[in-house]
């Protein structure tokens, strides 16, 4: 209480007022400046002279126990004369001229300016009291959350709580946003979503999230060329963003045909990048399990790919033995193939097992249906020189001799065994110069399929036995004897140290 409060004239300066309280009937009524007031013996001036409320454009003050207004909007009292109040409530005033404050009222806080939301940004509101805004604007029950977005100057309301700004989260090109619905809602396009809802948005730009959407994460685009794909699964059934129905578990390429840029939506998993395949016009591939016109995997089935080419490899698909080159033969050089399954090859009909030859020159690319058993080479041969030939259909073994031998499609190598005494001597039959030619710590071992030969030296004579005409041959020296396949050497065991031993000298001549 003022010094002014005691004295019994007060001049009450314009827009100032004083609160007067009447002693007999206990009602504190307002007096408005300007004005001399003359206060009675039984009036006491309780506040003042004050100054008066004043709200300048664009601000708002916000009034605690507010007083009753009628639909003219003057104020209401009791029956004593005291003003009618809403205790406990609380009011928002604008823009308008100065007031004072009756008898119980108070400001909240001071007179503060409206709240300017810029752009890309928004407040986010809770609803604290339900209210209707206006006609034709929707109930906002208590709990109720939404967004006020700018550009825009903010009004604010005593039964609206503002939480939080928001910003707006900027969506770059080749970027999206994967957003999940806390609660189930009408987003921004219309669409109705369920809790735990997943979508995207990849316009380019600022974007507000709804106060019922939450950000998982900002996905990036996938880059693709010429030379890179993006490998898919579907982890459920939906339809992608060209339109084409995804079963749950579904496997697919996305290339540079279809899209530059591919951001996976949210049913979909990169599994990986797949890089291409090229093949120049001397190599081939032969893909297993391929992916058939109707976009399904023919399972078991083989397919041969000739470059020059270049293709991805589908989900499902594989590479049998990887990128091979062409088989070039020259003039002494052939393949021996094998059928996999029946086919006309030219003008024949091959059976599964059927066996035959290409011979060079030429180069061969071998179709699905036929197995590359082995690549030959003419064998040549000396005079002095042979090879074991088997014929796997009679199962005859003979001896080729002294020219140039290419195996037939029926027929290999056989490798002739000699008893372990015998391979010893013939091992020893080597030169002091063919030792010295060979690299220590080089062991020589006689290949099995080539003729056995051993030199007879002079003045001497071996026994040579055929097993299968059982009949025995003697060859004096000097001679080179060349085993049949059939025949063996005959080994003379001899006496010898001294005192005489038996058996003690080991030899094939006499």
């Amino acid at each position: 209480m003022s010094r002014g409060s005691e004295a019994a004239v007060i001049r009450i300066k314009p827009h100032h007022y004083v609160h007067v309280l009447d002693n007999n009937s206990n009602v504190t009524r307002v007096e408005v400046g300007p004005q001399t007031f003359t206060r009675k013996d039984h009036e006491t001036v309780v506040s003042g002279p004050d100054s008066m409320i004043m709200i300048p454009p664009r601000h708002y003050a916000i009034i605690s126990n507010p007083v009753v207004k009628d639909e003219k909007g003057h104020v209401q009292q009791e029956k004593s004369g005291q003003i009618k109040l809403r205790h406990g409530d609380e009011e928002i005033r604008f823009q308008q001229d100065p007031f004072p404050l009756y008898p119980g009222e108070k400001l909240y806080g001071k007179v503060s300016p409206l709240q300017v939301v810029a752009p890309n940004t928004a407040l986010r509101l809770r609803v604290i009291r339900t209210f209707v805004a206006g006609e034709g604007e929707p109930e906002r029950n208590a709990g109720d959350e939404y967004l006020f977005e700018g550009p825009g100057t903010y009004i604010p309301r005593v039964e609206v709580q503002v939480v939080e700004i928001v910003k707006a989260i900027i969506v770059k090109p080749n970027q999206a946003l994967r957003l999940r619905a806390k609660k189930a809602f009408l987003d921004k396009r219309g669409i109705n979503r369920k809790a735990g809802e997943e979508w995207l948005v990849s316009e380019s730009g600022g974007y507000l999230p709804d106060v019922n959407e939450e950000v998982v994460q900002t996905i990036e685009a996938y880059i693709l060329t010429d030379k890179k794909a993006l490998h898919l699964e579907a982890t459920n059934t939906f339809t992608d963003i060209f339109g084409k129905e995804r079963k749950a578990g579904e496997e697919w390429l996305v290339t540079i045909a279809d899209a530059e840029t591919h951001i996976p939506d949210v049913y979909e998993k990169v599994i990986g990048e797949v890089k291409i395949t090229t093949l120049t016009n001397r190599q081939y591939c032969v893909v297993i399990d391929p992916i058939g016109k109707d976009g399904k995997p023919q399972m078991g089935k083989r397919e041969l790919r000739k470059g020059e080419i270049s293709f991805f490899l589908r989900p499902g698909e594989k590479l049998e033995s990887g990128i091979q080159n062409v088989h070039v033969l020259d003039s002494e050089e052939a393949i021996l193939l094998r059928a996999r399954e029946a086919f006309v090859d030219g003008d024949q009909k091959r059976k599964p097992g059927d066996r035959w030859m290409i011979y060079g020159p030429d180069d061969y690319v071998p179709p699905v249906a036929v197995e590359i058993v082995q690549k030959r080479r003419a064998i040549p041969l000396d005079e002095n020189e042979g090879i074991y030939v088997r014929d796997i259909t009679t199962g005859r073994v003979r001896m080729v001799t002294g020219r140039a031998y290419m195996l037939e499609p029926n027929e290999v190598l056989w490798e002739k065994n000699l008893p372990a005494v015998v391979e010893e001597l013939l091992a020893k039959q080597h030169t002091s110069r063919d030792r010295a030619e060979q690299p220590k710590g080089v062991e020589t071992r006689r290949d099995k399929t080539k003729v056995v030969t051993f030199r007879t030296p002079h003045n001497s004579a071996v026994q040579i036995y055929d097993y299968k005409a059982k009949v025995a041959r003697v060859v004096f020296g000097p001679e080179l004897v060349m085993l049949g396949p059939d025949e063996q050497f005959t080994v003379l065991s001899l006496s010898g140290e001294i005192p005489k031993r038996p058996d003690v000298i080991k030899s094939l001549t006499l």
